[in-house]
């Protein structure tokens, strides 16, 4: 039974906060009916949903508030206004879920992919926006996983979340190594590495990716290090026409995982 709360004071809004704001890590910040949705479908474990007395009015949104409801340890309704202290967003999306934080480790990604899958490999990209599209796209593509080196932004921020729409709850990704930690762990599966380089002599179309790779997709502004790009085993480029010397860091992705699905489809 969701009850209502009427204080700022609440705990559960104080968490809720908390969340939101990256100062506790226990949970992540699952804000949107059909992402909250996605959580649930996902079996994420759920600690709490607050949702706002006008959803919860609405009589499309009543079957998965009663199924959130259940599946959670503790239910609140709050007033528009009270929901808007807590949302991400500028707008209030009527419902906010707070769930345990997906196992991010190497144990669960290895566990995961074997020495033929493909994994994208985020290097500190610092936009949460990209990331999520980049899990959202390499999902859609077939990839087996994700590694997220230091210093790329938390999959499981809210605007991430918001990009991936559920792709980071159901993709293993591993969060945390250095980059040489990365590169490593790849050498030792007999996994090939893989960067774009707008000066690699091999098109992507011309490289096999239907053996076990990582692509890696390195920072938005500065791209990757020369070094960086040397300890990786293979560089390819997208043929480009006009001026253009680069692409967004999401669109760059989205072309390399689909012809390596396409590839693998035929393979």
């Amino acid at each position: 039974m969701i009850k209502s709360v009427t204080s700022r004071d609440n705990s559960l809004l104080r968490l809720a906060r908390a969340v939101r704001d990256g100062k506790d890590t226990e949970y992540v910040f699952v804000e949107g009916l059909r992402l909250c949705e996605e959580a649930l479908r996902s079996a994420l474990d759920i600690e709490a949903v607050i949702v706002s007395e006008e959803l919860l009015r609405k009589e499309r949104a009543a079957t998965a508030i009663a199924e959130l409801d259940q599946a959670a340890q503790r239910s609140a309704s709050v007033s528009e206004k009270l929901l808007e202290s807590i949302s991400y967003t500028k707008t209030p999306q009527g419902i906010v879920v707070l769930a345990r934080r997906p196992d991010s480790s190497e144990t669960r990604l290895a566990s995961a992919i074997d020495n033929n899958s493909l994994i994208v490999v985020l290097h500190q990209i610092n936009n949460p926006v990209n990331v999520g599209a980049i899990l959202r796209t390499a999902e859609a593509a077939g990839a087996g996983g994700v590694i997220a080196t230091q210093n790329t932004s938390d999959p499981f921020s809210p605007k991430s979340l918001r990009g991936a729409m559920g792709s980071a709850f159901r993709l293993p990704i591993w969060s945390g190594p250095t980059y040489e930690q990365m590169i490593e762990w790849c050498r030792r599966r007999e996994i090939v590495t893989v960067c774009a380089d707008a000066d690699a002599p091999l098109a992507h179309t011309e490289f096999d990716w239907t053996r076990g790779t990582a692509l890696i997709m390195g920072p938005e502004s500065t791209g990757l290090t020369d070094a960086e790009t040397a300890s990786a085993t293979h560089m390819v480029r997208i043929p480009m026409h006009g001026a253009v010397e680069s692409l967004n860091v999401s669109v760059a992705a989205g072309i390399l995982l689909f012809e390596a699905a396409r590839q693998r489809s035929i393979g």
